[in-house]
This record gives C-alpha cells, sequence and structure tokens, in this order.
C-alpha cells in the first residue's frame, strides 16, 4: 500500500484538531467525531490536554483512503509548544496548514509558514470556520497570497480556463503547457505541488463535514508518493515513555527496513531493538517488521536523541526555535537537587522546547522553556511522574552574546610535562546563524586527528559571553593554527587550550549582549490605535499598520520578550475585550538595555575559575598564568591575523547589527608595526613613528577638523555603507537602487553643509566589459569601477597617488581596506562615524535655523512711530504711578 507521512499544523483555536476527528471520521477509523470542548477527542489523550483543550505533545493516528496509507501526525497549535511541533516537520512528506477562515492568517501561522519554507516541505491548506458568519473566501485567498505566498491557489473549484491560468503563472512547464493544450495535466501539478510552486487551498467547516471529502481526494490525488532507497535509513524525531515507563524511540523509515532484534547504531553507540510498535491514537499494534516510509516506536534504545539520523539518514540541523525563558525550580524541602536532577533529565529528552540546566554557582536547578504556559505542564508532569510538588520562581529572560568585530582567541597550555597551543579566528555571524565551527588549519601545524580533537572539545560544551556569562551566539569559530608537542601533549591538553582560546578571544573582541524579540500582529479598534502605539514605543518595539477597515486596524512589528510578556492583559483591558495579540518569536537582536543587563547580572569574567581568560606556560620546569590581555606576548605561533595582513583577502560576511565591526586603531598599529616595520632595528625617540591615533585619528569628529590647506576629499565605499547602516540595508532586501539612491541623497545634502568633495565609489568589477564610469550626482561624484577592478582598489590607489595633493578621508568599516588605507597615509571613518558626523551636521544646521527663526520674529514695537512709542511709554508710566 502507498504511504504518505502528512502533518498537521495550525495557529492555537483554528480548529486543527476539529479537522484530524472529521479525517478519521470521514475515512472510516473511527465511529463517531470527538470534540475538543466535549474531551474526547481521538488524538488528545493527555488528560493535560483535554482538561485545557489543546494539543501539547505529537501524536500520530492511521487511516486509508482508497488506496493510500495517510500517516497523520498531530502537532501542537499554542507557540509555547512550537519545538515538539518543528521536530516532527524533520520526517514529513506533505503539511496540511490549517488557517481558520474568521481570523486569517495570524502571526504564528507565518512562524510555521517560515518553517515550512526552511524544512522544504509542500503543503496543502485548508482554511477553516466558513461557515461563521463575515468569512469572505476571496478577501481571505488575496491575504493568503499577500502574506503567505502567490502560489497559493483555489483547488476546491471545478477545472475552469482561470484556474489553469493560476497554475501556468506558477511554473514555466505548465505554462507551456496550458498555451499548446488550453489544459495542465495532473502529473504536472502534482510536481509542482512537492517542489513547492503550488500550495493548493480548500475551503469548508471542519466541525460541520463541509469541504473535508473534497479536502482529502485533493491530497490523493496531488500529493507524489516518495520513493525510498534500498539502503536503511532512519530519521529519530522524538523520544517519548509509556504508561509503564519504557522508554520509545519514535522514528520514520526512509530506507530499507527495520526488524526486531535488529543493531542500530550512529558511530557513538550501538544497541538492540526489542520492540517495534506502530501507534494510532493510545493504541499500538506491536509488529516484526516496518518497511520505508512507516512511522514507528521502537523500544531497546537507550542514547537516541531527536534529530539523530540513523543508517545512510543525516542527522538534522540545530531547531530554529528555542527557549527565552529561564525559571528555578523550587524544590520541597528535604529534596536533593542532585537525585531529581536524573529525573528532570527525562523530561528534558521528551520535551525539545525544555532545557534543564545545574548552575554549579547558584546550587540551583533551572528550567528554560519556551513560553509560561509550559510551567504548569511541566508541574503536572514531575509531580504525575516523579510524586513531587516543586514550584518555579518569577523567572526571567534567556540573554545571548555576540561579538561585533573578527578577533583571534588563543589559548596556551603548558604546566609541566603537558602542552598544546590553540588558535581560533572569532567571525561575527549573521543574526540567527547560531554558534558555526569550521576549521582552516594547516596540517603542517595541526594533523587532522588532533584538528578533529580540538572541533569535539569546541561541541561538547556552551560557551559563555564574558558580558553575562550568557551562552554565545551568531559567530564562527574557525581553527586556523596551533601546535602540539610529540612528547608531553595528551587529549585534555588541547581541551584546555581550547576552551582558553575561546574565552581569550571573546575577552579581546566588542560583545553585546542579545535579548529575544517577538514577532507581532495587534488587532484592535481603530480609535485605540495611537494608544497601542505609544505603548509599543514604550517597550522598545517597532510597529507598523499593515491593514484598516474603518472600525479595526492591525498592527505588526517587533518588541522584546521582557517588555511584551504581560501585554496581552492590558490588551484585553484598555479595548474590553475586542482586541487580540499574536506573537510569535522573531530571534535575537541588540539588547534595549544592556548596560541594565549588564549589571544586574553581577557576572565577573575574570572570577569565573570554570571558565578561566588566561593560558598557563612553563618556564625554568615550573608553569605560571598569564592574563588574558598579555597571552599574545608569549605565544608560540604566529597570530594568525598577522600572517594574512598582508595579503588581499575578503573579509568574512558580518551581521548587521546596530554596532560597527571593524579594527580597533591600536589593532592596526600592532599589525603595521609587527609587518611593515618589523624589520627595522631600534629606533631612536625622535626617530620612533607616531601611532595611529597620534597620527591620523585625533578626537576631534572629521567636520570639526582643521589641517592644512588642502582641498579636503571624503571617498565612500558605497556598497559597504550601505550593509552597515541599518536602514539602507533594509532596503536592500526589496530595492538596492532605491538604497543606493537614498545613500547618494544624504550625502549630497551633507557635501551642502560641509563644502568638501565626495566621492562614492561603487563595485562593478563583476559587469563583463565595463568601463570605468564616472557620473556626477548633483554636487558629488558617483564612480562606477571597471571590470576586475573592486572599489577598495580604486580608493587605495585615489588614497594614494593623492595624500600629498589633497586631504582625503575614507569612508568604510572593511577592516582589512582600513589597514591598507591607514598606511597610504590617508585618515579614515567608520561607516557608525560617518552617520553621527552627518546627523551632528545636520542637528548643526537645524539650531542654526531654529535661532535664525528667532532673531527674524516681528514685533509690533518694532513698527511703531516715535510719537506713538512716546505716548505708550507715558501711558506705562502713568500706570506706574497710581
Amino acid at each position: 500500500m502507498r504511504k504518505l507521512v502528512i502533518g498537521i499544523l495550525a495557529h492555537v483555536d483554528a480548529g486543527k484538531t476539529t479537522l484530524s476527528e472529521s479525517l478519521l471520521y470521514l475515512s472510516g477509523k473511527i465511529g463517531r467525531l470527538g470534540r475538543v470542548d466535549n474531551k474526547d477527542a481521538y488524538l488528545d489523550n493527555y488528560e493535560l490536554e483535554r482538561a485545557r483543550g489543546i494539543t501539547i505533545f505529537s501524536k500520530q493516528a492511521m487511516f486509508e483512503i482508497g488506496e493510500t496509507q495517510i500517516i497523520l501526525l498531530d502537532t501542537p497549535g499554542h507557540v509555547d509548544f512550537s519545538a515538539e511541533m518543528e521536530r516532527t516537520l524533520q520526517v514529513l512528506d506533505y503539511a496540511i496548514l490549517v488557517i481558520s477562515g474568521a481570523d486569517g492568517v495570524q502571526g504564528h501561522t507565518k512562524t510555521l509558514w517560515r518553517l515550512l519554507h526552511t524544512y522544504r516541505i509542500p503543503v496543502f491548506l485548508f482554511i477553516n470556520k466558513m461557515d461563521q458568519i463575515g468569512t469572505d473566501k476571496d478577501k481571505l485567498m488575496k491575504e493568503l497570497k499577500k502574506q503567505l505566498d502567490d502560489g497559493c491557489i483555489e483547488f476546491g473549484q471545478v477545472p475552469t480556463e482561470d484556474f489553469y491560468d493560476q497554475l501556468a503563472m506558477c511554473e514555466e512547464m505548465m505554462m507551456e503547457t496550458f498555451l499548446v493544450t488550453g489544459k495542465i495535466e495532473t502529473s504536472q501539478i502534482k510536481g509542482s505541488v512537492t517542489e513547492r510552486k503550488v500550495f493548493p487551498c480548500f475551503f469548508g467547516s471542519a466541525l460541520k463535514l463541509e469541504g473535508v471529502e473534497q479536502f482529502m481526494q485533493g491530497i490523493v490525488q496531488y500529493a507524489l508518493i516518495p520513493a525510498y532507497p534500498e539502503e536503511f535509513g532512519a530519521k529519530i524525531f522524538k523520544i517519548a515513555r509509556d504508561e509503564q515507563g519504557n522508554r520509545l524511540t519514535y522514528l520514520k523509515i526512509t530506507g530499507g527496513r527495520l526488524k526486531v532484534k535488529d543493531v542500530l547504531t550512529n558511530s557513538l553507540w550501538s544497541e538492540k531493538v526489542n520492540q517495534i510498535r506502530v501507534y494510532s491514537g493510545q493504541k499500538f499494534e506491536q509488529v516484526n517488521e516496518v518497511e520505508a516510509g512507516s512511522v514507528c516506536a521502537v523500544t531497546g534504545l537507550s542514547q537516541t536523541r531527536p534529530g539523530e539520523g540513523l543508517g545512510i539518514e543525516a542527522a538534522s540541523d540545530t531547531p530554529v526555535l528555542e527557549p527565552v525563558l529561564s525559571y528555578q525550580i523550587i524544590l520541597p524541602e528535604g529534596c536533593d537537587p542532585r537525585v531529581i536532577l536524573p529525573k528532570l533529565r527525562q523530561i528534558e529528552e521528551e520535551e525539545p522546547e525544555l532545557q534543564i540546566v545545574w548552575d554549579e554557582l547558584l546550587q540551583e536547578i533551572q528550567a528554560q522553556i519556551m513560553g509560561e504556559v509550559q510551567i504548569e505542564i511541566l508541574q503536572s508532569l514531575i509531580q504525575s511522574r516523579f510524586g513531587v510538588a516543586v514550584d518555579f520562581d518569577a523567572g526571567r529572560i534567556v540573554y545571548k552574546e555576540t561579538i561585533t568585530n573578527v578577533v583571534e582567541g588563543v589559548g596556551h597550555f603548558e604546566p609541566l610535562r603537558h602542552y598544546a597551543e590553540v588558535h581560533l579566528l572569532l567571525t561575527p555571524g549573521e543574526p540567527g546563524s547560531g554558534l558555526q565551527l569550521g576549521a582552516e588549519c594547516s596540517e603542517d601545524s595541526l594533523s587532522k586527528s588532533w584538528q578533529r580533537l580540538i572541533l569535539s572539545h569546541l561541541e561538547e560544551k556552551a560557551h559563555k559571553g564574558v558580558l553575562t556569562g550568557s551562552a554565545i551566539t551568531d559567530l564562527k569559530i574557525t581553527l586556523v593554527s596551533g601546535r602540539v608537542h610529540n612528547k608531553h601533549t595528551q587529549g585534555g591538553d588541547f581541551r584546555e587550550a581550547t576552551f582558553r582560546a575561546v574565552r581569550q578571544g571573546l575577552k579581546e573582541a566588542e560583545s553585546i549582549v542579545l535579548e529575544p524579540y517577538y514577532a507581532f500582529q495587534l488587532e484592535l479598534p481603530e480609535k485605540m490605535v495611537g494608544r497601542a502605539m505609544t505603548d509599543i514605543e514604550k517597550m522598545h518595539g517597532t510597529c507598523a499598520i499593515s491593514e484598516t477597515n474603518g472600525e479595526t486596524a492591525v498592527l505588526v512589528g517587533s518588541a522584546p520578550v521582557v517588555t511584551m510578556r504581560n501585554y496581552q492583559q492590558e490588551v484585553m483591558a484598555y479595548t474590553k475585550g475586542l482586541g487580540r495579540l499574536f506573537c510569535s518569536l522573531k530571534g535575537y537582536e541588540p539588547c534595549h538595555n544592556s548596560e541594565e543587563v549588564i549589571q544586574n547580572s553581577g557576572y565577573d569574567s575574570e572570577r569565573d575559575l570554570v571558565n578561566p581568560t588566561g593560558s598557563v606556560f612553563c618556564a625554568h620546569g615550573t608553569g605560571f598564568l598569564v592574563e588574558w590581555y598579555a597571552v599574545k606576548d608569549y605565544m608560540h605561533v604566529e597570530s594568525y591575523l598577522q600572517q594574512k595582513s598582508s595579503m588581499r583577502e575578503a573579509v568574512p560576511n558580518q551581521a548587521s547589527y546596530s554596532e560597527e565591526r571593524s579594527i580597533s586603531l591600536e589593532e592596526i598599529d600592532q599589525i603595521i608595526n609587527n609587518t611593515f616595520y618589523a624589520n627595522q632595528g631600534k629606533k631612536s625617540v625622535w626617530k620612533r613613528r607616531k601611532t595611529a591615533r597620534d597620527s591620523y585619528y585625533e578626537l576631534d569628529s572629521y567636520g570639526d577638523r582643521q589641517k592644512e590647506n588642502k582641498e579636503e576629499y571624503l571617498l565612500v565605499d558605497g556598497y559597504n555603507i550601505i550593509h552597515a547602516w541599518p536602514e539602507l540595508k533594509e532596503l536592500t532586501e526589496d530595492n538596492m537602487d532605491g538604497a543606493r539612491m537614498k545613500l547618494l541623497d544624504t550625502l549630497s545634502n551633507y557635501q551642502g553643509i560641509r563644502r568638501c568633495q565626495i566621492i562614492v565609489v561603487f563595485d562593478a568589477y563583476r559587469v563583463q566589459g565595463h568601463f570605468e564610469e564616472v557620473i556626477d550626482y548633483h554636487n558629488i561624484h558617483t564612480v562606477f569601477t571597471r571590470e576586475a577592478q573592486t572599489a577598495d582598489q580604486y580608493i587605495e590607489k585615489f588614497a594614494h597617488d593623492n595624500q600629498k595633493k589633497y586631504d582625503i578621508t575614507v569612508a568604510t568599516s572593511d577592516g582589512l581596506q582600513q589597514l591598507i588605507i591607514r598606511g597610504a597615509g590617508a585618515a579614515l571613518l567608520s561607516a557608525r562615524e560617518l552617520k553621527v558626523e552627518i546627523e551632528r551636521a545636520n542637528e548643526r544646521i537645524r539650531k542654526e535655523y531654529q535661532e535664525l527663526k528667532g532673531i527674524n520674529r516681528n514685533y509690533l514695537v518694532d513698527v511703531l512711530s516715535p510719537g506713538a512709542k512716546q505716548q505708550m511709554k507715558e501711558i506705562v508710566i502713568k500706570d506706574k504711578e497710581q
């Protein structure tokens, strides 16, 4: 029998469980319809789920439609249990996305859509509750196309020319077929659905069984049955325990077959399968063998983890969604934390949105979760399973840290008869990229086996930042160099050196604190929009009106989780129950009150003995400690960044955080002193070279600096500035020309204030046959470089050729370009400094204008004749005498 694994997803209260019941009923799997409000739904079989009326744990049901067996995986709709839903996506062939016809596309719906896009899962949409008054099919279709994808097409209609015409607009081959034959074959539609170019939409009411039968037939008609290889493969997506406490590993067979007593391994462990269970609701059938395409639960495996791949199947990436709130678990008196901790680890295995953390310093257990609804669930699970009544504190936000510039972290561990040295390159990553690891280390320095050992040490722990002790994220750690001793090096030595290298790099880097942000959608009466926008501004959020119909308005935007945690209650209060707030986790962004967070954390990286920042060296048979700021003077391996400073290489992409990422002045001096001036020997004091700060970086701003009477030139690296200024980078996502013109307009206005020559240079080096092009834009000059010439090269050549003739300043945040420009004798402005200077100049002009307006005010006394003035003076004197 053909098999399809289909997951059903929805925003909470969209009717997902009701649709599941309808599918099971119409397929003959169940004899009567269950209801959420009656607490008898087939798949909501946990007492907590029935009590709260929400799905908490993912479950499966099996039913047949004709010759096709559907394995339906029901997932939680509440945002607090999103991680439970996300891990189920890894094993789906198709997904059903349920949308409420009364509410349309909501906040969490968009999160689900992004996840489905990330995991490349084809989607069928069922727009539910169309029996309710006020639902409009045409309006909903327009919203689906606008909010989700233009490939959303209604499939409930009889095939018409308009239906085929919409399909033809989604894919080129279907367009050709339609133009030739006037229709499109079902096989082509199947392919487009599988490739996520078309998203079939069906309308109906699951509660009244309207449109559900047609929806079922549509799935069978337009879904392709996957083909599986003969070689065994399986993907683990869930860990659970049955009523007897047996550990269950849920997996999908993605190749070959699985039999009882087969030995499974992932190279780290090897265990035998004792039972194979095929679940449908609460009941299961015990079988001896399952084939590819099946979803089952097996017993006998004790070391499996969600996301692992077995056989030919690769492991999954780290989940996109992660906990953002942290609560201390308060144990009852007399309960030893170290006894309960292993039991809590069992629940942690089963709940991907839960992370149990033991804080050694505070001697307390902390639970990191997605939302406050999970607290009640966790309390209930601990009470029912272990008989322990726990409480939770008020909770706090899970902060993270990242860096904003490229640094080389070094670690050395050399007590007596031990030796290891590690050099790591720490590079900022894109927001949301997490922690990435890599190696660009020559085997002449370290063999592959040592390199693999170092990378495994980097993976084995969560690395703390140096500001608040929070986990680091959104950066890449690359192993670039190291050294081993043939006699004294042991495996544990590299663990010490690696961890110290990470900490030393973080201490040297420019770190920032990140906090979680919600993306929200707020629906409320139009007359209350002003109040809502004021609230959001106070919460350090941003918003915009996405739509309004004269009565209600919809605000969309984002704001820190810490400020929005209890805003739902406020909305209900001031709108008298008419407002609705939908939040979904957007990700981590720079913290709005980082200084306060750092101070409140009380973290001191120098006193964290578990995570030392210094290195251990050996001299005269004795080990000694060197603090992080001095370790580079003691290192045995040459600095990686210094080796690369003489080569022209591309700087890694840097994340668009609001703080600059550029090489500091001291670093520029150090690099030049250790390379260009390295072989010049000792110099007398009067010959000593000035530092970069002394020579070219006066404390005065660019606009206030006065030098010799040379004509001033400001050279701007156009694309570098565009990608460094957040408001311009945001424009590039839709229109690069718009971002370019906005930058030119800003600089043109600035030139009118500064009265200097401004040249904006843009890369055109990839344009075949392009000649150097110079265009005057109002009062500034725009240069598009020739083929094979970058903007960096043009700026460097101009600075080198004209350094004596003009007073040249270059605006860029490219670290290597700063280094080269500095060597050419030109002054530098980072992207942030340029922005500050422009804002300062604009503010100065505005104040001057205001003062001018004040001087030129017209007063009545100024237009009076001398006689009238004398009369008024006499009247005033007379009034005073009386």
